[in-house]
């Protein structure tokens, strides 16, 4: 099956792409194009996977660059491949045929570019990463490369939506004590608790760190089984694991 590669009118100049879970090689849960080492999945369809999506970013395997994700605001500048994987959850760079790549499953892959500097940028931004500042030091990152902060241009892939995302008391709490003006991205679901709009708020973080231009492509990775892997979706289900989807941008 032909891999399926979201992309964003935001990014032209680069090569970028959200990629969705048809495609690839793995099976069961993981059916599909799934990118993710640390899931138990078959290391040799996570392998061959991860080599079809470095091959429709135009990148042997090994330029395709990932870090070890832990939920934190950490952002690295890559010069070249990367043998240790480091601790971020972010990475930065200027150099031509580097792929920057993040994994996800309902938590936002956000690609960024200045395509006139030659810079690009990939995050990780679930609720605490984006809470904490990974948006910021991402962008920062890519202003220390000569990146220009009005110029750069963001895109949000596929997460989960508002509708999907239920949340406690204690969370939204937690976003009011930091700041107040964040509880406009909480609604009350049908049942009274809080549903928290992910997109939304990375989208606001965003926009108030000075970035030119920011979309999200607006597809819930809890919704559509057929595309995407959740993580969320896979707990309800009683599902031992899940896979991970990818989402890459080099010059």
């Amino acid at each position: 099956m032909t891999l399926e590669i979201i992309t964003s009118p935001a990014l032209a100049g680069t090569v970028h792409g959200f990629f969705t879970r048809r495609g690839g090689a793995s099976s069961g849960i993981f059916a599909g194009l799934n990118c993710g080492a640390g899931s138990s999945d078959q290391a040799e369809a996570v392998a061959i996977n991860r080599a079809r999506a470095a091959a429709a970013l135009g990148v042997a395997p090994g330029a395709l660059v990932t870090v070890h994700q832990i939920h934190s605001a950490r952002a690295v500048t890559v010069t070249g491949p990367l043998g240790l994987r480091p601790e971020a959850d972010a990475l930065v760079t200027r150099v031509p045929g580097l792929a920057l790549a993040v994994l996800t499953a309902d938590c936002a892959p956000v690609l960024l570019a200045d395509a006139g500097a030659g810079v690009v940028g990939a995050a990780h931004a679930g609720w605490r990463g984006a809470l904490e500042g990974v948006l910021e030091a991402t962008v920062a990152a890519m202003a220390a490369l000569g990146a220009q902060t009005p110029r750069i241009a963001a895109a949000v892939g596929p997460t989960i939506s508002q509708a999907a995302y239920e949340v406690g008391e204690e969370f939204r709490d937690r976003f009011r004590d930091r700041d107040p003006a964040s509880l406009r991205h909480f609604v009350a679901g049908a049942g009274g608790r809080p549903h928290f709009d992910l997109p939304g708020y990375i989208l606001a973080r965003l926009a108030a760190a000075g970035v030119g231009e920011a979309r999200w492509t607006g597809e819930c990775t809890y919704a559509d089984p057929a595309r995407f892997y959740s993580f969320r979706r896979s707990v309800h289900a009683g599902e031992a694991d899940y896979g991970r989807l990818m989402a890459a941008i080099r010059l």
